[in-house]
């Protein structure tokens, strides 16, 4: 999860996550936020993941969370499918806590 600039403010990850799933979904929410929309419908330049060193992602997943319609940050998961890790995003705070949020889907 990531405040509405992009930085990190929590992280999760089950047992046996793996690296790159972090990497990720840390990516999905990031770029959720910067762009104010869902990633995954959207296509993106393989330049703009170059150029931030892989900090932006086209995926799916990653969801921006907002209050009173105001950003206030994003949430990224990883490592199941698309509709699942989109499933997972979406679920309420306490059906996570099955899940690691901006990490892998186990």
């Amino acid at each position: 999860m990531v405040d509405a600039s992009g930085e990190t403010i929590a992280s999760l990850r089950m047992d046996g996550a793996t690296y790159l799933s972090m990497h990720t979904a840390r990516a999905k929410a990031r770029t959720a936020a910067a762009i104010d929309a869902a990633t995954g419908a959207i296509p993106f330049e393989a330049a703009a993941a170059v150029a931030s060193q892989g900090g932006v992602s086209c995926l799916p997943s990653g969801l921006p969370i907002r209050f009173d319609s105001r950003l206030a940050g994003a949430i990224g998961v990883g490592s199941g499918s698309g509709e699942q890790d989109i499933d997972v995003a979406r679920r309420p705070g306490s059906d996570r806590r099955r899940y690691a949020v901006s990490g892998s889907l186990r």
